[in-house]
């Protein structure tokens, strides 16, 4: 069968267009122009107009409950999706992230110095985003109705330190095959953790496996892609349901948790990390700032750690005499492995949840979310929809709703220029820190 194309250049040169060919121009043709953060926040827009406009029929009636049930359907397949993929793209990605480490096994000094540099930056974020959210106690007394059906039979237990740590260790060093079918995150980041060290150990043994993960992990990003052409679709529905459920005082609590989020990010940007670097490096804030500019800035505009790397090299090297076997070495890894804003802002996100769904967690459920944040961080691509399934992750490690990336969704663009630009500047001032004591 043949099947002409009046816009295409071989129809225009007298010829035809097959039908593979034609679905293959018509995909291209149709293909969104718009940015997947613009549809995003227009399908957020569209769920909360919706959700204001349906608010004023009756509940009961035929058109409410329609609307409700294919929001609700619509939700609920976006979100199995982004669960579905979740278990595969974690496994594969920290095996990566840590397997990649092999590469640099010849600089023993400069790589301690830097996991050491990167787990406690890391760790003080999540800590100050726990401790901010604790102070503020933004959600407090606003619980949502919308995921109270996700929490019944949830039941959160006061254990003792024993009890705990045994509870701990037999779910985390488990079969891994029984953590893969049960869901079990913290099992499968652990079991993926030891996997990407023995890779890194004895990585040049088993080149077909190095290759398999990689070859995993494309798949696995390519069906993230693929799913995320849903996320405003699935947002504006989950949304929609939530505006119809909830009251206005929704709006007020988020801006507060807005408020919280981007104030002790900016705290840790300019507070904490150039205080680590004066101690450990001796650079003056000032002078850190003055040669680090450029690539904060650029960082800031595109939201992308990968994207600002070559500026960071530049800044590095030429503004702040680092030297190019250091920056080259940890700028890249510090992408992947190192993102102080983000691992503060899922810290605190995940309290504000807890606090929404009217859940009081306890200093075991805590300590789960700091190991959880801070691992899902490692080899985490540093693309929008990753780093949102990263966030059902964290979520999910505590018993709380995935559902909730509906309300955390539609403001992460905002958030993330500020904590981009945080992750960037924990990677320089590890540089720095670095060439200090190697140079």
């Amino acid at each position: 069968m043949v099947i002409a194309c009046f816009d295409c250049a071989q129809h225009k040169n007298g010829g035809a267009m097959r039908s593979p060919d034609l679905i293959k121009h018509l995909i291209i043709r149709l293909r969104p122009t718009m940015s997947l953060n613009s549809r995003i926040l227009i399908g957020a827009l569209l769920g909360v107009i919706l959700g204001l406009v349906l608010r004023h029929y009756d509940p009961a009636s035929a058109l409410s409950q329609s609307v409700l049930y294919v929001a609700g359907l619509v939700g609920s397949l976006f979100i199995g999706l982004l669960k579905m993929v979740l278990i595969p793209l974690v496994f594969t990605s920290i095996t990566l992230g840590v397997a990649n480490l092999r590469a640099h096994q010849q600089m023993h000094r400069v790589w301690q110095i830097t996991l050491m540099c990167f787990a406690c930056t890391t760790t003080l974020a999540i800590i100050l985003g726990l401790s901010a959210a604790h102070i503020f106690q933004t959600g407090q007394g606003l619980s949502l109705a919308l995921f109270q059906d996700n929490m019944q039979g949830f039941a959160a237990t006061q254990l003792s330190t024993g009890e705990f740590l045994q509870k701990l260790v037999q779910g985390i060093f488990m079969n891994p095959f029984a953590a893969l079918s049960q869901g079990n995150i913290l099992a499968v980041v652990v079991f993926a953790l030891f996997v990407g060290i023995a890779l890194a150990i004895k990585g040049e043994q088993y080149p077909q496996l190095q290759q398999l993960f990689n070859e995993a992990f494309a798949l696995c990003m390519q069906l993230v892609t693929w799913i995320m052409q849903l996320a405003p679709l699935g947002i504006m529905a989950l949304l929609l349901k939530l505006v119809v459920s909830e009251n206005s005082a929704l709006l007020t609590t988020l801006a507060q948790f807005i408020a919280v989020v981007m104030g002790t990010t900016l705290f840790h940007g300019i507070v904490v990390l150039p205080l680590i670097l004066w101690v450990f490096a001796r650079v003056s804030p000032l002078v850190f700032w003055r040669g680090a500019r450029p690539a904060l800035f650029t960082a800031f505009a595109t939201s992308s750690s990968a994207a600002t790397i070559p500026v960071t090299l530049n800044c590095l090297e030429k503004d702040l005499d680092v030297s190019p076997k250091v920056s080259g070495f940890v700028v890249p890894l510090g992408a992947q492995l190192n993102m102080d804003g983000t691992a503060l802002y899922e810290a605190a996100a995940a309290l504000f949840v807890a606090n929404l769904v009217g859940l009081d967690l306890s200093v075991g459920q805590q300590l789960i979310l700091c190991v959880t944040v801070m691992l899902a961080s490692i080899g985490a691509p540093g693309i929008p929809s990753a780093g949102m399934v990263t966030m059902v992750m964290v979520l999910q490690s505590v018993g709380l709703p995935a559902e909730a990336i509906a309300i955390l969704l539609p403001i992460d663009r905002l958030l993330d220029t500020v904590r981009t630009a945080v992750n960037v500047e924990g990677d320089m001032v590890t540089s720095l820190i670095v060439n200090k004591h190697t140079g």
